[in-house]
């Protein structure tokens, strides 16, 4: 093997969860916690202005306490990925979120110390170097800002949400630790797979018996825990809601449109378009039944590849995978491509399939190193494949933000999903066309299709399932067995009722529900699906001119709203349904070429 399938930490901080190095770092942005803190009390802009020399240095002192967090953050949380049973990364964790939560209390005074400073005077104080060059970023947080309550109620809602609203993230983090699903192999042994290793299982394994008896199993075992999941969620709820009320925020959705700069006009619209064209994605599903001998697909078959002929799935070894994605992307973007290369020879992906680690991918930043690192549970199929570049889209956004101003860099979920959704979207669309066979074409299709149906279906259930237990949550305690009721009924509706059965337990085994950082996690994906269509379509259209576009409309990404940037780079208005109908229809054509190729199979 020329890549190392396991990702290098030590290069990072030596040591593992009981590194020296970390707990230096630890020490270091403690007291530097501390200068910032003075420097912020001690700070009036009376005194400052009209220069505000002060204020440089508060603002370079809170990048470098960000990029620190953010580091070691990063690093630390991969190792509890890695491995679920590392104790002492979850305590060293915990040392890391306190001072996480000081600094944001501290900058919770800054923001309003900005807030009181009067118009007139922000307006001059933007509009000079260096304040200029993150004026939408300053902007952004002094109106937010007005929202705020007294520094002493800020300072005891960050104190309280360390054991409070962290802590129940944290819980379902160790609840998901004791989670083991059973595989009763043809031997009559049994091996326990973890939950990542059981998920690659469930959606990706070519015998229909086996997806079945893995999704069984892993019904079974989410709905054990069923109790304790609910707790989590409830109380994240919870918390959340009650901060919203204490900050008058009556309406839930307000916090994830603001925090993914996008307006409501502008989702309902995406989802209003995807819904009226739901129908060519339920006659692909029926079309797939009947290819892999069903009536109708179960839950566990959606993901599931249709093999006809002769035809076995091809497999990808991890170097195998590498560089196919190297190649690719190459066709589109050098700079793509090298990125991608040097992420690989410098060991930058956890990518062994193994048993101990969390499910699920992510891509996490370190802004002191210049690198990112990435997590998977990689099991050599087309689909891991494009899961991989997806994650090295999000490290590629990352690295073109770098030469940024510090405030410029932080983008919204949103369109950091578009960058990896466009990776992904020239992997799969690679594949199909370096298709041998009529049949390895359709099982390509299948899975490029398979995307769509996630995107319009899997994830509105997630944004309709989420929506209502919001909703229900404002007046108590949501009981799992109506979780249950809730996510099957947005299942069904997402879905059109064309499965045969679902996953009602998916709201205790979906870690995004339970995420403290970003609240609905979910209909990012779709918009950055969408989003990423329209850049492809660029893509094609502008050639060789394309890298230099594409690098441009990433860095304004942390810079100005959704809509702005759509704008700017694509020409389109998010608000009318047109630019979401020109991605549906490149998805139309591809379901009709998997239609019009799979009609000779239908007997």
């Amino acid at each position: 093997m020329k890549y190392n399938i396991n990702w290098d930490m030590d290069s990072v901080f030596a040591g593992g969860s009981s590194s020296l190095e970390l707990q230096e770092k630890i020490q270091s942005m403690k007291q530097q916690l501390t200068d910032f803190s003075k420097k912020i009390v001690s700070w009036d802009w009376t005194n400052d202005h009209p220069a505000y020399t002060e204020l440089k240095d508060i603002l370079k002192l809170q990048d470098i306490l960000s990029f620190g967090l953010s580091e070691s953050g990063t690093f630390i949380r991969g190792l509890m990925s890695a491995d679920v049973a590392d104790k002492q990364a979850g305590a060293v964790y915990s040392k890391i979120s306190e001072i996480h939560s000081s600094f944001s209390t501290i900058s919770t005074i800054l923001t309003k110390k900005t807030v009181a400073i009067p118009d007139n005077e922000w307006e001059k104080l933007v509009a000079q170097s260096p304040f200029n060059e993150v004026a939408f970023i300053l902007n952004e947080d002094r109106v937010q800002g007005k929202e705020l309550l007294s520094e002493e109620e800020e300072a005891l809602i960050n104190s309280l949400s360390l054991d409070g609203f962290n802590g129940w993230g944290d819980h379902y983090n160790s609840i998901v630790a004791t989670i083991s699903i059973p595989f009763f192999e043809k031997d009559g042994t049994t091996t326990f797979l973890s939950a990542g290793q059981a998920q690659n299982k469930m959606e990706s394994d070519p015998d229909a018996e086996v997806r079945q008896q893995v999704f069984i199993e892993w019904e079974k075992a989410w709905s054990e825990k069923a109790s304790l999941f609910s707790d989590s969620l409830n109380h994240l709820a919870g918390f959340r809601l009650a901060n919203y009320k204490a900050h008058g925020v009556t309406d839930f959705m307000k916090r994830p449109l603001e925090y993914n700069r996008m307006s409501k006009a502008t989702l309902d619209t995406m989802w209003e378009t995807i819904n009226k064209n739901k129908q060519v994605v339920v006659d692909y599903l029926n079309r797939k039944a009947v290819l892999i001998g069903k009536e109708q697909l179960s839950w566990a078959d959606v993901e599931a590849p249709v093999l006809l002929g002769n035809y076995a799935p091809q497999r990808y070894p991890y170097d195998k995978g590498a560089d196919f994605i190297v190649k690719n992307f190459r066709k589109f973007s050098g700079k793509m491509a090298d990125f991608a290369q040097y992420a690989f020879d410098n060991s930058w992906i956890e990518a062994e399939n193994r048993g101990g680690k969390r499910p699920g991918g992510y891509c996490a930043n370190l802004p002191e190193s210049g690198e990112s690192r990435i997590f998977m549970t990689y099991a050599e199929s087309p689909n891991e494949v494009s899961t991989l570049a997806h994650e090295l889209g999000h490290a590629f956004h990352s690295s073109v933000m770098r030469e940024l101003p510090a405030l410029n860099r932080g983008y919204a979920m949103n369109v950091a999903e578009t960058a990896s959704t466009f990776a992904e979207l020239l992997i799969s669309d690679a594949t199909v066309q370096e298709a041998k066979s009529e049949e390895e074409k359709i099982n390509l299709l299948d899975s490029k299709i398979q995307r769509a149906a996630t995107m319009f279906m899997n994830i509105q259930a997630r944004y309709l399932f989420e929506t209502q237990f919001y909703k229900e949550r404002q007046e108590g305690i949501v009981t799992e067995s109506r979780l249950n009721e809730l996510m099957e009924s947005a299942q069904k509706e997402a879905f059109e009722n064309s499965l045969s059965d679902y996953h009602p337990a998916f709201w205790a085994s979906k870690l995004h529900f339970y995420n403290t950082g970003v609240p609905f996690y979910n209909f990012p994906y779709t918009f950055g699906y969408l989003f990423s269509m329209g850049i492809y379509a660029k893509s094609l259209n502008d050639g060789a001119e394309f890298e230099e576009h594409y690098i441009s409309l990433l860095q304004d990404t942390g810079s100005m709203t959704t809509e702005e940037l759509a704008q700017k780079h694509l020409a389109a208005d998010l608000t009318l349904p047109d630019f979401w109908q020109h991605g549906i229809d490149l998805i139309q054509t591809d379901i009709q070429m998997f239609m019009e190729l799979t009609d000779k199979y239908i007997y």
